[in-house]
């Protein structure tokens, strides 16, 4: 049986993996219209409240290594004068 702080995952093998869910981590239901705006809700505040985005694939990528600064500035440029174009220039200003 899982406990509310696992993920539970299926290999190509049939084999059955558990997982523990670590600090800082967060399941967030969304089966329902009610759960799912509650998870909207909640990424809302995390973002309003602590500055970063929550699972921005560019800044990931830029982070990594996977791509430079001038390709990051490229990507931002891409989505015009939005608040998201501003946070991925943001983030290469204070990195």
């Amino acid at each position: 049986m899982r406990s509310p702080m696992s993920t539970a995952s299926i290999s190509n093998t049939g084999e059955l993996s558990v997982k523990p869910i670590g600090r800082g981590y967060a399941w967030l239901d969304t089966g329902t219209p009610d759960s799912l705006l509650d998870a909207a809700e909640f990424v809302r505040v995390l973002e309003k409240r602590q500055g970063f985005k929550i699972a921005c694939p560019e800044e990931v990528a830029w982070r990594r290594g996977y791509i430079t600064d001038n390709e990051l500035s490229a990507l931002a440029s891409k989505y015009g004068k939005s608040d998201y174009a501003k946070y991925l220039l943001r983030c290469l200003k204070y990195s």
